[in-house]
């Protein structure tokens, strides 16, 4: 049997750069084609057999609480008569089923640290996973799972190459342009998301709601030796903006989204 770990889906986003009009939805409710990027990241870890997702909820967290508890009534195909108040017979089974989901209030402002650090009673596995709600890749989590297991630190990051936003001009020193090179692949590493962490990171975790994970955490487990990279050099890509949004939904429309690891 698949080893179950749990996963911190951090969705305390806002969505506002999104240019969402009227209510704005917390970020991680923005569909990408008809389904949320969240569901997305979690049909990722799915696959993989890891179904516990737990949610430190922040902004608008009623909206994902109500998306998730409608989840079966709002999916399925079912009959139900108008006036009664028995069940509604549903016709087909989820998919998601098996998926268990475990939600609570982390405050509207707490920063991404202090939600993982308040994820804690909710965890008895000395492995978790950790990931952003918005960002979504064919990342094979069993190799990063192994990875992470195989050099016995306290942490592992997920790391991707990105291309660049701009088109990149060739120019000597005179200023004539040689050429242009549109939108390279960058050198450096960036922090993908997709983490795995033992249970001894949450000593980094102690602090008050305004702890920040990549500014506080990750430097501190780096400091100490602590943190290793796992290298994705496949897809991936977050959501950020309305354009990345369009871009995410153009590609799942298509057929071709290459993060559908559950095909």
């Amino acid at each position: 049997m698949t080893e179950s770990l749990p996963v911190v889906l951090l969705v305390g986003g806002t969505g506002t750069r999104l240019g969402q009009t009227g209510e704005t939805p917390p970020k991680a409710l923005v569909q990408v084609g008809d389904k949320p990027i969240l569901w997305h990241v979690m049909k990722i870890y799915a696959a993989y057999g890891h179904a516990h997702f737990i949610l430190p909820l922040g902004y608008r967290g009623d909206w994902i609480r109500r998306y998730f508890m409608e989840y079966s009534l709002m999916s399925r195909p079912l009959s139900f008569t108008l006036g009664e108040t028995a069940a509604p017979e549903f016709h087909a089974e989820l998919q998601e089923n098996h998926w268990r989901l475990t939600l609570f209030e982390a405050g509207l402002h707490t920063n991404k640290g202090a939600r993982i650090a308040k994820a804690q009673p909710y965890i008895a596995e000395n492995t978790l996973f950790v990931t952003y709600g918005d960002g979504v890749g064919n990342v094979d989590v069993d190799a990063l799972l192994a990875f992470h297991r195989s050099h016995g630190k306290l942490a592992t990051v997920t790391g991707v190459q990105p291309f660049s936003q701009y088109g990149v001009m060739n120019v000597t020193e005179t200023g004539q342009v040689m050429g242009f090179y549109e939108k390279e692949q960058l050198d450096q590493w960036i922090n993908a998301g997709f983490f795995v962490f033992e249970r001894g990171v949450f000593n980094y975790l102690r602090g008050d709601d305004t702890l920040d994970l990549e500014r506080q955490v990750l430097p501190r487990l780096a400091a100490d030796g602590q943190l290793m990279m796992y290298k994705h050099t496949g897809f991936w890509a977050s959501m950020d903006t309305f354009k990345e949004a369009q871009a995410l939904t153009e590609l799942w429309e298509s057929g071709q989204a290459p993060w559908q690891v559950w095909k």
